[in-house]
């Protein structure tokens, strides 16, 4: 993994119960700001402020009279000034716990796959889902300690997860192939990843009590263990939400397509975030540790993504995003000529990926309402050329016009544009 975010090495402090306690606590905050992060909650340095600032610590050196010592709110961002890259995947392992869910099958697949940038000024999150039948170069990737490799093909995407997952016999494999995948077809570089399964994402939704949806027509699919949901305003639990994801074919479900879902799944990870937004969590500290425990067992993350340092600083850093400002979309794309059933990403694509590795917004944002003013000798509302003397070669593709109906899985959307009612 690339290292220019890692965070800095700092000498261990004395193991006082002051330590221990505070990062006990805090190390399960550190995994509910990930789990929050991964499902796009922008609310989660918030809870950090509330959680941390609420811990009493003590020095009890030498066996004194504790003192009470108060510690900072405002924890360091190791990644201060740098935009970061974080691959979240979500894994189809159907094994043990989760072959309840998702029924009994050998293997790892991964179907949904989301690249999201935090910028380096730490006012957008951007949320990019790339089809799993996306035909890409899939390069030769390491499935072996001794150094064995696949060999490179062009080929589906998500058969990069499972070739590390089938051949490495590890998810660490499974990720790091899939992580090759997509820096060698965007040029975004990926500083950390996020790995989440069936049975931990049940867990957090339950944990959050539910995730708010609005059902715009009635549900069932028969392949998603009979999902059936009634149009209207529905909350759903864990493995409601669970089966809602995952649901492709059936009726109220669109074309049955993958690229149909993903826009489904876009909605579901916005309205957990306007869940997360609306929970008591600032001060319901059981609450907010039943959801740590809950991230515990749905994630698994890159060494430097877990560290309590850069979790903490992170959570803190997002403390002034604002809804609009966290973006969905799907990756553009067009059917595959050789295969209907596949897809291709477009030349579009490319202005998407070269915005983001230029840390810039990968759709253009609203222009305010102009003023209808007018200078001396000017015409009335005359405004100047927006593009005029930028000097940048950056291409930023033109936003969906605030009044048009934006459709997940192919328009761009913000949270905010995300009603959780009918």
């Amino acid at each position: 993994m690339p290292d220019r975010h890692a965070a800095p090495a700092r000498p261990d402090g004395p193991r006082h119960a002051r330590t221990l306690r505070s990062r006990t606590v805090l190390r399960g905050l550190a995994l509910t700001v990930v789990a929050v992060l991964a499902f796009g909650a922008t609310s989660a340095a918030a809870v950090w402020v509330k959680l941390y600032s609420g811990v009493t610590t003590v020095d009890v050196s030498g066996l004194v009279t504790p003192i009470g010592e108060e510690e900072s709110n405002d924890p360091d961002d190791p990644n201060a000034g740098n935009d970061l890259n974080i691959l979240v995947m979500g894994s189809d392992q159907r094994d043990g716990e989760n072959a309840a869910l998702g029924g009994d099958v050998a293997g790892m697949r991964s179907d949904t796959t989301i690249v999201m940038h935090i910028s380096a000024d730490r006012t957008r999150v951007e949320m990019v889902s790339i089809p799993r039948d996306s035909m890409v170069d899939i390069p030769a990737c390491i499935v072996s300690p001794d150094g064995a490799t696949t060999g490179a093909e062009f080929g589906q995407f998500n058969a990069a997860f499972a070739y590390g997952a089938d051949l490495g016999g590890s998810i660490e494999y499974a990720a790091a192939c899939t992580i090759q995948t997509v820096q060698n077809n965007t040029g975004v570089s990926i500083d950390e990843f996020v790995v989440v399964d069936f049975s931990g994402f049940v867990q957090m939704i339950d944990a959050l009590g539910g995730v708010q949806m609005c059902i715009p027509q009635d549900i069932y699919s028969e392949k998603a263990d009979n999902l059936t949901l009634s149009a209207g305003t529905q909350t759903l639990d864990g493995y409601t939400a669970l089966q809602y994801a995952r649901a492709r074919t059936g009726t109220g479900l669109g074309d049955g397509s993958d690229t149909n879902r993903l826009g489904r799944q876009q909605q579901l990870i916005a309205s957990i975030m306007q869940s997360v937004l609306s929970k008591n969590m600032l001060t319901d500290l059981g609450q907010l540790m039943t959801f740590a425990q809950a991230a515990t067992s749905t994630l698994t993350l890159s060494p430097d993504l877990a560290s309590l340092d850069t979790m903490a600083g992170i959570a803190y850093s997002l403390r002034g995003v604002r809804t609009e400002n966290m973006t969905f979309m799907t990756i553009p794309f067009a059917a595959w000529s050789e295969n209907k059933n596949r897809v291709i990403w477009t030349s579009e694509a490319d202005a998407i990926w070269a915005n983001m590795a230029a840390d810039v917004p990968i759709v253009a944002q609203p222009e305010p309402a102009p003023t209808q003013t007018s200078a001396p000798g000017g015409d009335a509302g005359a405004q100047p050329d927006p593009g005029a003397g930028t000097g940048t070669d950056v291409e930023t593709p033109a936003a969906p016009s605030p009044s048009a109906t934006k459709t997940p899985g192919k328009d761009a959307f913000s949270a905010a544009d995300i009603s959780t009612s009918c």
